[in-house]
């Protein structure tokens, strides 16, 4: 069976690279969200439900049931998918996005989810200025500068249609977290400024979780620390392999 990784918001499929770069198992597939550097199906308006069911649409075209992996939104993703579908998931392994109804949204969120005052945003987008403050949060500068490349009108319209269709995501998914069967494991960076540790032990708990792991790094803790990413995974998948 593959591993399946699912990146977040604003990044694209290559978040996941230096974690790949680390992993024994060739058998990996980093997804494409629809509109984050891929095409946008017919009739595709990127709400948060449209991605989970293109995301399950990924996973039926698989012969056996996947590793599934998540950061950011792709942890909110990932665990409701697992979720809805635990007959499509072996193990699943997600950090870096709370669902949690006591969950503030972040600043920048809050703007996404405003009419008129996103599209404002978007309109003064600067590569440069953005680029530095993804640096300021952690991520590698090369990274940083390779994200903002890929930010086009497209993506900029998935992003707000997407946050405006989760305003209410934590009270809406979190009663359905025990809805997931297989073995998890959360992940999360203790700096995490956007989305604070403790919804690491939250999401730990919710999804009976076999282990919540926390590293020394912020809120892309794929970029910062991908070898102990990495390590944590093959650690998570031979333990489900020893049973």
């Amino acid at each position: 069976m593959p591993a399946i990784f699912v990146h977040g918001v604003p990044d694209t499929y290559r978040v996941w690279d230096r974690v790949l770069q680390h992993l024994s198992r060739t058998n990996v597939v980093a997804l494409a969200l629809p509109g984050f550097d891929s095409p946008i199906p017919e009739g595709f308006t990127a709400t948060k439900e449209e991605y989970v069911n293109w995301i399950i649409g990924q996973l039926e075209q698989q012969s056996d049931p996947v590793d599934l992996i998540g950061h950011d939104w792709g942890c909110l993703l990932a665990v409701r998918v697992a979720s809805l579908r635990p007959d499509l998931v072996r193990t699943w392994a997600a950090g870096g996005g709370p669902v949690s109804k006591d969950y503030e949204w972040h600043e920048l969120a809050k703007i996404f989810q405003s009419p008129g005052t996103g599209e404002e945003w978007m309109a003064k987008f600067d590569p440069r200025q953005f680029s530095q403050r993804l640096e300021q949060l952690g991520v590698p500068y090369d990274s940083a500068e390779e994200t903002v490349t890929h930010m086009d009108d497209t993506m900029k319209d998935c992003i707000l249609r997407l946050y405006r269709s989760a305003v209410n995501v934590g009270s809406e998914w979190e009663p359905g977290l025990s809805g997931i069967t297989s073995p998890g494991l959360v992940f999360w960076g203790i700096s995490d400024s956007a989305c604070p540790v403790e919804f690491a032990d939250r999401l730990g708990h919710d999804t009976r979780a076999r282990r919540v792991l926390k590293f020394d790094a912020g809120h892309w803790f794929p970029l910062q620390k991908p070898t102990d990413v990495a390590q944590a995974l093959q650690k998570h998948w031979e333990a489900v392999d020893a049973k």
